[in-house]
């Protein structure tokens, strides 16, 4: 046998290429299998829908493949955000190796400069509302519907290639509903005061109005989270993005809306963990998976997820969130749900996670987006 033939593969030439043939981009889709093979936390992506984006390309998508002689060791997406003059990388994932990881985001950077842009930012998942962040803390369970999960190398890898903590860290928090809270009962009891004034009231969404339910929703998010490092006022066509699976998944009567004398100063909106299902799924990988699609829809989730909090700022102190959240409670449990996820809020909110806390939330997972300017060369892995 030849030397070069019994060098371990790992001594093979690494190399960087965009995935741009059918069979590369099926091998990027599909690496993450190798990445969490055998970890239960993981819950694969939806194939169809994933390829899908690749298809579509959103805002200048690219896509790169690490390879080390014939085998892939890792992946990374990269998208521009020309108003922010950053790039966003997602999609990233790499075997534990160090050197795959640098590479792939030196070339994550190499693509940002080639755009001119100064920032390179991530894992963003290309989406900031979907699974943003590498986890750092809570591995004890799958995440929920729009988080998502990783190695625990990654932040390391992240953080040894010169990568710094972009903002504070995401928070995702859990509110039992199957157990006695004290705080839950202190919850109620002050919602049942509020409700007695009557000067704020709840309302479910009118879907016979959906264009104008958009508009309510588009307002809370831009005033609500203006207050956040780094926001950005959102735009209507994503906002609609946002709430198109709405209609199709959630139970109207888990989407609640504050209102104080026929104004909208509040939005709190739950959907079930479709996640539980997911993790039966296997992506929809194979054709045999597509068998498991009407079993797994059955599954009822245990978990309500409640994706985001919007009060106007001149509301805060109002009790509007209080009212809001007992009775999404009341409501969850009597569906049966044994848990809410509160997720993810930055701990930069100096309002969010106060409120949680009230409600007697923990935190149960962390999330962190790191950046790194561009031009900065990492340090060495």
């Amino acid at each position: 046998m030849s030397a070069a033939r019994a060098a371990p593969a790992r001594e093979a030439v690494l190399r960087v290429m965009p995935a741009r043939s059918w069979l590369q981009r099926r091998r990027f889709l599909t690496f993450p299998w190798r990445v969490y093979a055998g970890d239960p936390l993981w819950v694969p992506p939806l194939l169809p829908d994933r390829a899908r984006i690749l298809r579509s390309r959103p805002g200048g998508l690219e896509v790169f493949l690490a390879r080390r002689g014939g085998r892939v060791v890792g992946t990374i997406a990269v998208k521009a955000e020309p108003e922010a003059r950053e790039a966003r990388f997602g999609w990233f994932e790499c075997l534990p190796e160090p050197e795959a990881a640098a590479a792939l985001l030196d070339r994550a950077e190499a693509w940002a400069r080639e755009h001119g842009l100064e920032l390179l930012a991530g894992p963003y998942n290309l989406d900031a509302e979907d699974s943003h962040g590498a986890l750092i803390e809570g591995r004890d369970r799958p995440p929920a519907l729009l988080c998502g999960h990783c190695p625990p190398y990654y932040p390391g890898y992240l953080e040894r290639c010169g990568f710094t903590p972009r903002f504070g860290d995401g928070l995702a928090f859990e509110v039992r509903l199957d157990q006695d809270s004290p705080a839950l009962r202190q919850c109620a009891r002050l919602a049942e005061r509020i409700r007695r004034k009557g000067w704020i009231t709840l309302r479910t969404p009118d879907l016979r109005a959906w264009e104008a339910e958009v508009d309510v929703v588009l307002n809370l998010l831009n005033r609500s989270l203006a207050h956040l490092p780094g926001h950005r006022p959102w735009r209507r066509e994503a906002v609609e993005g946002l709430l198109r699976p709405f209609r199709r998944i959630a139970d109207p009567e888990l989407i609640l809306f504050a209102q104080v004398e026929g104004r909208t100063v509040g939005w709190f909106p739950g959907v079930p963990n479709l996640n539980e299902a997911a993790l039966r799924l296997n992506g929809l990988r194979y054709p045999w998976d597509w068998l498991r699609l009407a079993a797994a829809s059955r599954v009822k989730p245990r978990c309500l997820a409640v994706k985001s909090v919007l009060i106007l700022p001149e509301y805060w102190g109002s009790g509007a969130a209080l009212l809001l959240f007992d009775e999404m409670a009341r409501r969850a449990r009597a569906r049966g749900y044994e848990w809410i996820d509160l997720s993810v809020t930055s701990a930069d909110n100096p309002y969010t996670p106060y409120l949680a806390e009230r409600f007697g939330a923990r935190v149960y997972k962390r999330y962190r987006v790191y950046q790194r300017p561009v031009d900065t060369p990492p340090r060495a892995p």
